[in-house]
């Protein structure tokens, strides 16, 4: 899942998430990828790192049923309740090229990108301070190139291609590494990685300890 706080181009200042929407072409919603009246959501479960689950490569999907739109729904819901602006079905131990961002402030954007592909980037890169629901609390800064093209499929399977920049742009691929079993961390030092990974571990421990300590006294 992709969340962020801000993003510098080159050297320049940072800019705030909320200047950085935009009502570019790239930006703009298509009817291709968004999913319309999404009902009966659940929110799910987040895997989180370093759960060895995340590292595991999805597959195409090859499916287009209702199933898969009731998956898309309930991506959607967790994704906004979480709340964030990007999720990838890994992220929920569904290994599927499957992902649903909403980079728009009001979160009336929903996209959907199922088996995308990154078909052309740009030579321009940016520096974001990405983070993600599988690593909660932590952000680092990290370069990705300013504008990629995508190609998807849409939830009926029909074929769509957008130019996308800024934060979608960020986000798209930061989703797109999900489906290929790499964290955003990964971009990072051993040392750094190592350093979150023991973070993330005794906060879990400490979640279950607290958690066990509850049980035992409502009992």
């Amino acid at each position: 899942m992709c969340t962020g706080k801000l993003l510098k181009t080159g050297c320049l200042h940072p800019v705030s998430l909320s200047i950085l929407h935009s009502n570019e072409p790239a930006c703009k919603i298509s009817s291709q990828t968004v999913v319309p009246e999404l009902i009966q959501m659940a929110r799910l479960p987040i895997l989180r790192y370093p759960d060895p689950r995340l590292l595991k490569p999805s597959k195409p999907v090859t499916d287009f049923d209702d199933s898969l739109k009731s998956l898309i729904a309930d991506m959607a819901q967790t994704m906004y309740e979480a709340p964030g602006v990007g999720l990838a079905a890994p992220q929920i131990n569904v290994h599927k090229q499957l992902i649903v961002i909403d980079v728009s402030e009001q979160k009336n954007g929903l996209r959907v990108f199922i088996n995308p592909q990154i078909v052309k980037t740009c030579e321009e890169k940016v520096i974001f301070e990405e983070g993600c629901l599988s690593l909660p609390g932590i952000y680092d800064e990290i370069e990705r190139p300013a504008r990629v093209t995508v190609r998807a499929l849409d939830a009926d399977g029909k074929e769509f291609e957008i130019e996308a920049e800024g934060l979608l742009a960020v986000c798209v691929q930061h989703e797109i590494d999900h489906l290929k079993g790499c964290i955003f961390v990964d971009y990072l030092s051993p040392m750094k990685r190592n350093r979150i990974k023991k973070k993330l571990l005794k906060e879990e421990r400490e979640m279950k300890k607290s958690s066990s300590g509850s049980t035992g006294r409502k009992k």
